[in-house]
């Protein structure tokens, strides 16, 4: 347990975030984002293809992230996605061009830089079918059952209170509605002075939730065939967000998939 309180948490967060969003340091690194190499290159080491990572407007790639949550969301046209953290805009611009004009996709971030850039981005791009909202995973500005997928990268780590991003996940999730997400999990238990460490919290590492608590967040919220992979091969990309600490040998990104039962009750 984290001795910070939530808004702690939050406020740094945000604070760290926002100055990624207006080209300074933050998130996973002293640099820019999760590794110290440039946006491109990151998002590569994360499974992004060279097609990807040039259709979309310059500037939406911030390379914060820890895998490709689009490789595994099977995104359909017309469907509706929502996209946790949707930073500068990088997922929901792919996942507008699955969806296509009959689709839409709703992006939510708690910083208002990230999401003034995003805006940007979707002027920029010419996207129409692609909006963002200002508010917290955990209490997301949706609807009930308002969307087809949810999407998101590397962000729910950073939330003090998943059970509560997996509720509201549950909730503004169609019956039927699935989850996508690439984010870290722990693989061993972080040694004492890590889990104290803002930065490191901040930084995509010290949030981290065991496989083990993560399917029983998901569980408790509602979801069904649960599915948490963690790709092992992920550690030669996070050994760069903390240089020298030896995070590696405790988190590892993962896939998290999980499904809304056809018929649930809210």
């Amino acid at each position: 347990m984290h001795d910070n309180n939530d808004d702690e948490i939050r406020t740094a967060v945000r604070a760290s975030y926002g100055s990624v969003a207006q080209g300074g340091g933050g998130c996973c690194s002293d640099t820019s984002g999760c590794g110290s190499q440039p946006e491109t290159i990151a998002s590569q080491r994360l499974g992004y293809s060279d097609e990807e990572l040039g259709a979309v407007p310059e500037g939406a790639d911030l390379g914060l992230g820890c895998g490709n949550p689009q490789a595994i969301a099977a995104l359909k046209p017309g469907e509706s996605v929502l996209d946790l953290g949707s930073g500068a805009g990088f997922d929901c611009f792919l996942a507008a061009r699955a969806v296509g004009d009959s689709g839409r996709v709703i992006g939510v971030d708690m910083t208002p830089e990230m999401l003034a850039k995003a805006r940007e981005n979707a002027r920029k791009g010419e996207y129409r079918n692609v909006e963002f909202r200002l508010g917290e995973i955990e209490h997301l500005p949706l609807a009930d059952a308002d969307v087809d997928v949810i999407i998101s990268n590397c962000v729910i780590n950073l939330s003090p209170d998943k059970p509560q991003v997996f509720r509201e996940a549950f909730r503004v999730l169609k019956p039927g509605g699935r989850l996508a997400v690439s984010d870290v999990v722990a693989t061993a238990e972080l040694p004492e002075q890590a889990r104290q460490d803002l930065a490191l919290y901040t930084g995509c590492i010290a949030g981290a939730s065991p496989v083990g608590e993560l399917e029983v967040m998901l569980r408790d919220a509602g979801f069904e065939a649960i599915r948490i992979a963690p790709k092992d091969e992920s550690r030669a990309f996070i050994r760069d967000w903390a240089p020298g600490r030896g995070v590696e040998a405790y988190i590892a990104s993962a896939s998290i998939e999980a499904v809304k039962p056809e018929e649930s009750i809210q």
